[in-house]
């Protein structure tokens, strides 16, 4: 199952939590972008509701209809009542040894079988960097895999993965033959770096496979490759867009569902050291939602790094929009372009795409200290027009 019939049918994300998010609306301003796909002067209007309450997510849709999602502590959470109420049950036998991590990832398969990917804040130990080796050479973090058979009420033993200092837990699909493939990260050391990796799992997250870990260099604590987003192409491959601190993302492929990575080389995509959303939507295409290396119509903006502790090269941390783009023929060309969002540090896109074809888009505002979810509303016809074109 592509992370596309994940958005319509098994989502991280769900149209019905709108309920209770921060909703922002489709503003009459949008407008178009050029044909090269810059944007111009474009973003949503702020009609932005506050409805506390909602966990922090991911979700994933159940079954019988509800929805799950973790915390971040050891409880699954499970809604029958679309969001407005939560009923708690435990994942871990023994809780005292695990904590989940906000950076995790979540899938249903068409099987009712649930897999949590996650780093376990409680195994969390040895950071202390170094500025004079430009390193945090005893860092532990680990990654770990859970799955539940019956959607959720009970959770099996969780695995270890790897021992690592893993920075993010970023995505997670079933591919098209339905493997299970999700993206985390492995710090490097002798300078401090950061790695991606993912693992794959043919029976339903059962067993689980390490992919070749994805090293670029770099030097510092935020430096290297990081927090990859992943989804199948139509001829079979698994696409794989990594943040950076180089001015665009880098990619990679995979040929056999993500156990091996290869033709690992910088994209023509200009992106700020912010990780991206890629996704394949009911149409088809595939759409891109990042933070641009620029803030719209700019060629500058204040740098940060280049000190060998941040990372070895000044970059742009540019979080002050987000935008969208789309491509109609698996990421060689790209329409759009569209700003969604210009309030101050707007990041970490997800998002879902309902049976009637609205998008909806998830992402943070002030991760800190506000910790705000936002939710834009919009359809594929908006941002190919320009402008609203539907009544979403």
């Amino acid at each position: 199952m592509s992370r596309m019939n994940r958005f319509s049918h098994n989502p991280r994300f769900l149209p019905v939590v709108a309920t209770v998010l921060f909703i922002l609306t489709l503003g009459p301003n949008l407008q178009a972008a050029s044909p090269n796909g810059t944007t111009t002067s474009t973003w949503l209007a702020r009609g932005v509701e506050e409805m506390p309450g909602l966990p922090l997510g991911p979700f994933v849709r159940l079954g019988s209809g509800n929805i799950l999602t973790v915390d971040t502590a050891t409880s699954a959470l499970e809604s029958a009542d679309e969001g407005k109420t939560w009923e708690s049950r435990p994942v871990f036998a023994d809780p005292a040894a695990y904590a989940i991590r906000p950076e995790r990832a979540i899938l249903r398969t068409p099987g009712g079988v649930v897999i949590l990917a996650f780093a376990n804040d409680k195994e969390k130990a040895g950071w202390k960097w170094a500025p004079s080796i430009s390193d945090s050479p005893d860092a532990r973090l680990p990654t770990y895999a859970v799955r539940s058979s019956d959607d959720g009420k009970t959770w099996e033993t969780p695995q270890k993965l790897h021992d690592d200092w893993t920075g993010a837990i970023r995505d997670i699909i079933q591919t098209n033959r339905g493997a299970v493939v999700f993206t985390t990260m492995m710090m490097q050391h002798n300078p401090g770096r950061h790695s991606v990796l993912t693992y794959s799992s043919a029976d339903g997250g059962t067993t689980w496979r390490r992919s070749n870990v994805i090293d670029r260099g770099g030097i510092g604590h935020h430096a290297g490759v990081t927090e990859a987003t992943i989804e199948t192409l139509r001829d079979g491959r698994i696409w794989m867009l990594m943040r950076t601190k180089w001015k665009t993302f880098w990619e990679a492929y995979s040929t056999d569902e993500g156990v091996t990575w290869t033709s690992i080389a910088p994209t023509k995509i200009d992106a700020s050291s912010a990780p991206g959303l890629l996704a394949r939507l009911q149409s088809g295409r595939l759409v891109l939602v990042w933070n641009r290396y620029y803030p719209e119509g700019k060629t500058t903006f204040p740098l940060s790094g280049g000190d060998n502790q941040w990372s070895e090269v000044p970059v742009s941390n540019h979080r002050l929009e987000l935008s969208i783009m789309f491509s109609d023929d698996d990421g060689k060309t790209w329409i759009g372009g569209l700003m969604i969002d210009e309030r101050e540090d707007v990041t970490y896109p997800d998002g879902v795409q309902a049976g009637d074809g609205t998008i909806y888009l998830i992402y943070d505002h002030q991760r800190t200290p506000l910790g705000e979810v936002l939710m834009a509303t919009f359809t594929e016809d908006d941002v190919r027009a320009g402008k609203p074109v539907s009544d979403k």
